[in-house]
């Protein structure tokens, strides 16, 4: 009998663990399944016609987040283009549960959002530290006293001066459009952070429509995408306001001397999002491949809560949905699956198979939906990766992945990172050109590398 089961009274019974596993990782699939999205889509679109009500975004600022900070320069673009009602709100960060690492995280956003904001053309200062708390409270009391028809014009250039630390234009831009009290603005800050608790979310820089929530710069195009299908775009045809950077490498192609680190978890949706892509990226803009497999962010005891978990995998799907990768057919891998298969890791790298291997588990778990928590499962993963199966048995019981994943979680660590999937790119010195977070960074990567190549051709 399979160690799934037990029994009792002579009855096989299934284990309650793994009838929790499979009722979770059922219902996450049908809920983000693309007929269940469209569903959704056409309830909310039915409901807002049946009501006569408009086209209703609510934004939800961070008025010391970098992510914002990005956001704010799109919006007064926003209501131009579509044909919305755009309802903003100042939040706090976020809170419990939601933010493990809060100093990373505020560190992390200010870092990225200089790294992307010219891939967007937009405008964030290098090097921004953590901005001073009088700054903050001024910035978030001229917002405080702004209404909503002055909001998207008047947070963009706070914003601008507050990241500047320009106190003379802050100054200015107080006694033009005036501020609240700090009791005052205390208020608007909790109706804003409660109204996004309300709408079961957790983060800055987010928007949210017709029941769904779309983060910042890099998922408005997803929100774009949607208004226009509704017919809410003025200027139909025309360049979106944030499209997504293309990961294009204009013909420049590097001969094995620099080298992408890939951080990786097997039971990260977003990993199984990019996975294939930027193997596939690698091999083909000719850098060198070092996979460097970390323990999920669960299972070394980083909190997650409901409301983050279901974003994640929703957005997850989102994302596979509009790169076309397979993905949603899920078989949750988290524990003793993921760590089944990191038993077998540093065998198959020595079989040459490491990166077969984690692309194969994360498919069969994340796109085919089969149950890796058993041998048959299991199986499937090794075999489909090119690797023998009777050969893997003397394996299965090794444990030097342990330190190998901690050694590894180590050094994302040591640059600035603590989620997956992240990547580092190295110089042919082995120096780090840039470390960043996140399935939607590939085409970061492609950028630094392009430009690397690029400026040692002259």
């Amino acid at each position: 009998m399979t160690a799934q089961f037990k029994e009792q009274g002579g009855v096989a019974t299934m284990d309650p663990s793994h009838v929790k596993r499979w009722l979770t990782s059922r219902l996450m699939t049908k809920i983000s399944s693309p007929q269940a999205v469209a569903a959704r889509h056409r309830k909310a679109e039915q409901a807002r016609l049946k009501a006569g009500n408009p086209h209703r975004v609510d934004y939800f600022h961070q008025v010391e987040e970098g992510y914002s900070a990005l956001a704010s320069q799109l919006l007064q673009r926003l209501v131009e283009r579509y044909d919305i009602e755009l309802h903003c709100h100042l939040v706090r960060g976020q809170e419990g549960k939601n933010a493990p690492e809060p100093e990373l995280l505020a560190r992390l956003a200010r870092y990225d959002s200089a790294l992307i904001a010219p891939g967007y053309g937009l405008d964030f200062p290098m090097d921004a530290g953590e901005r001073e708390a009088e700054r903050v409270a001024l910035a978030t009391e001229i917002l405080a006293a702004q209404p909503q028809e002055n909001f998207p014009q008047v947070v963009s250039a706070v914003s601008d001066a507050l990241w500047r630390s320009d106190s003379t234009v802050m100054s200015e831009l107080a006694e033009r459009y005036g501020r609240a009290s700090p009791k005052a603005s205390q208020a608007v800050l909790e109706v804003g952070t409660q109204k996004r608790r309300e709408l079961k979310h957790y983060s800055g820089a987010m928007f949210h429509y017709g029941g769904e929530w779309y983060w910042g710069v890099d998922r408005l195009y997803h929100l774009e995408n949607r208004l226009a299908a509704l017919g809410a775009d003025t200027q139909p045809g025309a360049p979106m306001i944030a499209p997504r950077p293309t990961e294009d490498m204009k013909g420049a192609r590097d001969d094995g001397q620099y080298t992408l680190e890939l951080y990786a978890s097997l039971r990260s949706p977003y990993t199984a999002v990019i996975f294939d892509r930027a193997v596939a990226f690698a091999e083909a803009a000719g850098v060198t491949l070092n996979l460097r497999p970390v323990l999920p962010m669960v299972m070394r005891g980083v909190p997650a809560t409901r409301e983050k978990g279901m974003y994640i995998f929703m957005d997850a799907a989102r994302e596979a949905r509009a790169a076309d990768v397979p993905y949603g057919n899920f078989y949750d891998p988290i524990g003793d699956p993921a760590r089944r298969c990191y038993a077998l890791y540093p065998w198959a790298v020595s079989q040459g198979k490491g990166v077969a291997l984690c692309s194969s588990f994360l498919r069969h778990a994340f796109a085919l939906g089969v149950n890796t928590n058993n041998d048959r499962g299991l199986r499937k993963v090794v075999e489909a990766a090119g690797l023998d199966w009777s050969e893997a048995q003397a394996h299965r019981s090794d444990t030097q992945w342990e330190a190998m994943l901690e050694h590894n979680r180590q050094a994302m660590y040591a640059s600035g990172l603590w989620g997956v999937p992240s990547f580092r790119l190295l110089d042919p010195a082995g120096e780090s050109l840039l470390a960043t977070w996140g399935q939607d960074r590939l085409w970061l990567v492609a950028h630094t590398l392009r430009n690397a190549l690029e400026s040692t051709a002259h």
